[in-house]
Order: structure tokens, then sequence, then C-alpha cells
């Protein structure tokens, strides 16, 4: 019992060891935030420009405490999953449908890709005119840009199954329901997942410029136009720490999820 529990030791300290891999990609943030904060203190800078690090944690206590900010962020979410949610599906709908139907590829294909070319930004005239400038034309704008990653990337992964695999599915006489459901959806799913995982970061950034183009609204865009129109920078620069970290745990959520899903593969 001693002797393996004496073997195991070593095991266990290495696995509480911290792996320096993991804090790689957090040595640039942190090194932004440290620059930032002895420019803040440097002589002459106004803080009403460069506020320091600890007027934004202030006015992040204030906020959160005090104010809604927590309201702010809850709003900015609920339509960017909204969006996210609906223009996903329709886009992994429609890429699907263009994958299992060469025709159908051949007559809308060309239409969806010139769609493609035209910038998100240049559609908010149109929306506004069509859903408005309350959350319909928000969550609208938001679904168009969760779609086109999400359209592309399921068009693709079908379109690109390898003919072998089309050949094994009439030898095996599994029929068009059984090719779609035991081979070409499970070699999709790693594109799939690409579209979802773009379209979710794409559907924050389109949040974001939702709430600043559109009408004033709750949400964190609405606080940057409000701290610009005031000149408050800390609370400016709160909201921008604010978009960054979420993106970055819906990032991370993102390739937990994929990971999982997608473990199979790796067996």
């Amino acid at each position: 019992m001693n002797l393996t529990a004496a073997r195991a030791r070593p095991t266990f300290l290495l696995a509480l060891r911290p792996n320096a891999k993991s804090w790689r990609p957090w040595l640039a943030p942190l090194a932004a935030l440290l620059i930032w904060e002895a420019c803040a203190h440097l002589p002459g800078v106004d803080p009403r420009f460069l506020p320091s690090l600890e007027a934004v944690a202030a006015r992040a206590w204030e906020g959160f405490v005090h104010d809604d900010y927590l309201g702010h962020l809850l709003a900015s979410l609920g339509r960017d999953l909204a969006g996210f949610s609906l223009g996903g599906l329709a886009g992994v709908a429609t890429g699907l449908a263009l994958g299992f139907s060469p025709l159908l590829a051949r007559v809308v294909g060309p239409t969806l890709m010139t769609y493609r070319q035209i910038s998100l930004f240049a559609w908010i005239p149109l929306v506004s005119m069509w859903f408005g400038g309350g959350e319909a034309g928000k969550i609208a704008f938001i679904a168009m840009a969760a779609f086109q990653p999400t359209l592309v990337n399921s068009w693709r992964g079908v379109a690109e199954i390898p003919k072998r695999y089309r050949e094994l599915s009439d030898v095996l006489l599994l029929g068009r329901l059984g090719f779609v459901a035991l081979i070409a959806l499970p070699c999709a799913l790693p594109q799939i997942f690409t579209g979802l995982h773009s379209a979710l970061i794409c559907s924050w950034a389109a949040t974001v410029g939702a709430e600043l183009l559109f009408n004033l609204a709750p949400g964190l865009g609405g606080q940057m136009n409000e701290g610009q129109q005031m000149f408050q920078m800390d609370k400016l620069l709160l909201c921008i720490l604010l978009l960054g970290s979420v993106g970055v745990v819906f990032n991370l959520l993102a390739r937990a999820a994929e990971r999982r899903c997608l473990r199979w593969r790796t067996l």
C-alpha cells in the first residue's frame, strides 16, 4: 500500500504543476494590461483619455453594485443568443440542403455566393426598414451574421464527403436516409461545428454593432454610446473589456462543446 502511494505521489504532483503551454495564450493580454497601467501613470498623461486600471475597476464596482450593468450585459447576451440560434439553425439547414441537392446548389448557390460578397453592415438600412430599430431589427441583424458561416461550412462539410464513402453506402445498401444519418452527417459534423463556432463569434460582434447603430436600448452597446457622449473613458473601456471577456468565454465554451461532441473521432 505504501509502495503504491509512493509511486502515485509524483504523478499526482505533476498533475498539480501548472502547464506552461496553458498560460501562453494569456501572456499577451496580461502584457497589454501592464503596459496600459504603466502608461496611465506616466507624467503628463491625462486620466480623462487614459484612465488607470484602478479607475476602470472602480467604475465596474459602481456599475455592477449600484447601476444595472448586469442587466445591460444580460440584455446583450439575450439578443446574441436569440440571433445566433435563428441564424445558425437557418444556415445549417440551408447548407445541408445545398450539399445534399446538387440541383438546388446550382440554382440557389450563385445567389448565396453573391450575398456573401455584400458587407453585413450594408444591410442595416434595409433591416431597419423591414424590422424597425427595436429588438426585432437587432435580432434579425445578428441572425444574418450567424447565417453566413454556418451556411458555408455546412455546405462544404457535405460537399467534401469523399466519393468512396458514397460508393460504400451503395455497396451496403444503406439507402438515402441511411447514407445521410450514418455517413454524411458524421463526416460533416466537424465542418458544421466550425461554422457554428465562427457564427458564435460573428453574432457577438454583430450584437455590439446592432446596439451601437440601432436605437438606444439596454445593452453594452448602448452603454458605450453613453460613455462616448458623456466623455466617460473609464466606462467605455470597461464595456470593451466586458465584450472581450465574453468573447473569450464563448470561444472556450465552443471549443469544449466541439471536443465533447466529436470525441468519438479519437476512438
